[in-house]
């Protein structure tokens, strides 16, 4: 099967901004999930304007009740579903029981918000976060090297947090206010058309207005909150930049100049959030301004009307200037809607884009079933960039039997922390195939394929938990006696056991407790844990002291046994090991051989093992001449 390339997918976000529309289905899609409780929460609501609805008419009722017990000529009472009272009844038995009526349902109004409140808030906090802010830390999970690398974890967190809640407070603040929106107002309009048709078009008159100048206003705060989250971005990566780098910063007395950027960071989030809060505070005016003028027209319409005999007082217009209030009520409304409308779409955009970000790294299908490697690996003509047009590796041919132990050796940035990422797939080559046994990493499971690899990388990481847990990260069910088999190997048991609480030792965040050294040792033993039968060593011996490394080597002698092992390596102690060594330049091979034949051999490798030397034997000579002098000293001082 020849090489075949791979497509360089598009990880940065941001690229295309979807439509205000294409993110409204999408929303509506993902709360239709949960339709039973949006029924029930739809039920509830209509169920208190109904309520709501139901006391105003009332009340306009029991306000054409007392102006006939004044005056006799004024007109009868209407009322609803033909429910009149006995005639025989007086008129403040009819007062208390419409008072009687308007209480049990003003208590009713009360259960059902209370209802309401409860449902909506279990709906978005227990079932809407937890559901999708999983979604998008599973795909997270899943994505590949080459996704974090091109985002920045400023970004990441921020979508995973503040802006899954956004998006789960649109099904609260943007969907059932926007359903209860059109509810109420269509059912205030019917019964304001039912009243007087006349009067509700004019009081309606400004409508369209207000139409155009939510529009309008909506285009315009979109972008606003778009920047807004990528400022927000920006402060969070500062911060997590400060936190983790804090010995830097201190140890380089550059505090200030961290508090003036974070500062920046802030007043520029500030901005932002003063820009939309300004827009906001232009519209909202505007709106109460419209819904007074309306309310303007209803006294001067609706008294001449009523003056005419052409409309009731109480049940005329006072339940009409109620239905207007509350109809106006709703109308301003629109302007805080519109900004959470925008607010809950700028943050969805950036959820969907994690959720739809391609899988670069993923299992075939029908993957190959394979119980335990053999260890062959082989690099058939690869070649690889981080970016299309920008290669790192260039035609790599490399094949490795099973039990092999391979060092290999290059300059900075040559390559070789790539070459060994290419083997448990945290990338693919861009051209080429890399095989396991004769198969193509990409027939297989991911997860079965890393499994059977062990892997210690160039940066240590440990997680805030005990030694045990850390060592038995990747095998969590091994024994006591697994997890201090694989800590002696990697020489980490003694200064274990030296610690107040040994293997149940908590340790800090990222292991800050810990020397160098000690980390390395524990991410060593982490990877034997695993048993692999290939095994990855990313330079393990760097932070670690020369009589360690020799422990190190000595113990991982029978580790690698029966196992093929790549280690990136610098000194001599660890590329004499080696059955075969490597050495990259520039992402090319340029030599290859054992230790013998490449230091008979000009090059790279027999620089490097002459420079070493000479460094080793220099440092010999000085610790000599040190130790000599304070006997040089005594022998010249005075008796």
């Amino acid at each position: 099967m020849p090489p075949q390339a791979t497509s360089d997918p598009p990880f940065n976000l941001n690229v295309n901004e979807p439509s205000n529309w294409s993110l409204v289905r999408r929303l509506i899609a993902l709360s239709w999930q949960y339709r039973r409780q949006m029924i029930l929460i739809l039920t509830i609501q209509t169920a208190i304007l109904a309520m709501t609805v139901s006391g105003l008419g009332l009340t306009g009722l029991g306000i054409d009740v007392i102006r006939v017990a004044v005056d006799a000529n004024a007109p009868t009472p209407k009322w609803p579903l033909g429910l009149a009272p006995p005639a025989s009844w007086p008129s403040l038995a009819v007062m208390f029981a419409i008072a009687i009526a308007i209480i049990a349902i003003t208590l009713t109004n009360a259960a059902l918000q209370n209802r309401y409140t409860v449902t909506m808030g279990r709906l978005v906090q227990q079932h809407v976060v937890v559901s999708l802010r999983k979604r998008v830390y599973d795909k997270l999970q899943r994505l590949s090297f080459r996704f974090f690398d091109a985002n920045e974890s400023g970004s990441i967190i921020n979508r995973v947090t503040s802006d899954v809640q956004n998006v789960a407070r649109f099904l609260n603040m943007v969907l059932f206010s926007s359903i209860n929106l059109v509810i109420a107002l269509t059912f205030f309009l019917v019964l304001m058309l039912s009243i007087h048709v006349k009067l509700t078009l004019a009081c309606m008159a400004t409508i369209p207005i207000l139409w155009v100048c939510t529009v309008v206003f909506s285009k315009l705060v979109r972008r606003d909150h778009n920047a807004n989250r990528v400022a927000g971005d920006d402060l969070v990566l500062k911060l997590s930049e400060n936190l983790q780098g804090v010995h830097v910063v201190k140890g380089f007395a550059r505090q200030d100049v961290e508090m003036s950027k974070y500062r920046k960071a802030n007043k520029h989030v500030s901005s932002m959030q003063n820009r939309i809060f300004w827009r906001v505070s232009i519209l909202s005016p505007l709106t109460i301004l419209l819904t007074q003028v309306n309310m303007i027209v209803l006294l001067a319409y609706g008294g001449y009307l009523v003056m005419q005999r052409e409309l009731d007082l109480g049940t005329g217009l006072v339940v009409f200037a109620g239905l207007l209030g509350h109809f106006s009520t709703e109308i301003q409304r629109i302007a805080g809607l519109g900004n959470r409308v925008q607010d809950s779409l700028s943050s969805a955009a950036r959820v969907f884009e994690v959720l739809d970000t391609p899988l670069e790294i993923d299992s075939p299908p029908e993957p190959v079933t394979t119980d335990r490697f053999q260890g062959a690996v082989k690099f058939d003509a690869v070649t690889f960039g981080y970016r299309v047009g920008n290669a790192v590796l260039h035609d790599i041919d490399l094949e490795v039997q099973p039990g092999q132990c391979v060092a290999i050796l290059g300059s900075t940035a040559g390559g070789k922390s790539t070459l060994l990422s290419l083997i448990p797939r945290f990338y693919d080559p861009t051209f080429g195939r890399v095989l396991i046994d004769g198969i193509d990493v990409k027939r297989m499971d991911v997860e079965t394929l890393r499994r059977q690899i062990g892997i210690v990388f160039q940066e240590s990481f440990l997680f805030s938990n005990t030694i045990a847990s850390n060592i038995a990260f990747g095998h969590p069910e091994a024994t006591q006696e697994q997890i201090e088999t694989a800590a002696r190997i990697a020489a980490a048991h003694d200064f274990i056991m030296d610690l107040a609480d040994g293997y149940e030792t908590v340790i800090g965040e990222r292991g800050q407790n810990l020397s160098g050294g000690q980390r390395q040792r524990l991410a060593i033993a982490r990877a034997i844990l695993m048993e692999p039968t290939i095994l990855l060593l990313d330079d393990p011996t760097a932070a670690i002291d020369p009589e360690t490394e020799h422990e190190i080597l000595q113990s991982m002698d029978n580790a690698m046994q029966h196992r093929t092992t790549f280690v990136v390596a610098h000194r001599l102690s660890t590329l004499r090991r080696a059955d075969h060594v490597v050495v990259l330049e520039n992402g090319r091979i340029v030599q290859r051989g054992n230790h013998r034949d490449l230091m008979q051999a000009s090059g790279h490798y027999r620089d490097t093992a002459q420079l070493q030397v000479a460094d080793t034997e220099s440092k010999r000579l000085l610790g000599v001449a040190w130790s000599a002098r304070p006997r040089a000293l005594m022998a010249d001082s005075p008796s």
